[in-house]
């Protein structure tokens, strides 16, 4: 394999761990420190989906207290897709739209600037814990 190509494969997809900048938003964008921009990016998104599923007056028979994790990709280009959603069984069972109220949440983000990685735009994958407290 050329080393052109593992550059390529390996420019591919990085854990959020991997990156020299995380992705971020226009209101995250003139924090330097890496920790707190990840911070920043990271308190934007989970209250966007706290607040969206707040409005959504979600009806339980039984309390659900649950941390539900989103796996996220956010590609080079700065799209965000959901790869996938994790709950207890217990949380699916009282909240069976849970999963798709989680995707929509995420549709009308600010724009999202991917993560460097050596000077180049690159896809990243995290997970986002989203806490589930309803009664």
């Amino acid at each position: 394999m050329q080393s052109e190509d593992l550059l390529n494969e390996e420019l591919q997809t990085f854990n959020w761990n991997d990156v020299d900048i995380y992705p971020t938003f226009d209101s995250c964008d003139s924090i330097t420190d890496k920790m707190e921009s990840k911070a920043c990016f990271q308190r934007i998104l989970l209250n966007k989906v706290s607040s969206y599923l707040k409005e959504q007056n979600i009806v339980v028979s039984e309390d659900v207290n649950d941390t539900v994790k989103m796996h996220l990709e956010i590609n080079k280009l700065g799209d965000l897709k959901v790869q996938e959603i994790h709950m207890a069984t217990e949380t699916r069972t009282h909240i069976p739209e849970l999963d798709s109220l989680l995707r929509q949440s995420l549709e009308e983000l600010p724009k999202i600037y991917p993560a460097i990685k050596r000077n180049q735009h690159v896809t990243t994958v995290f997970e986002l814990p989203v806490i589930v407290r309803i009664k």
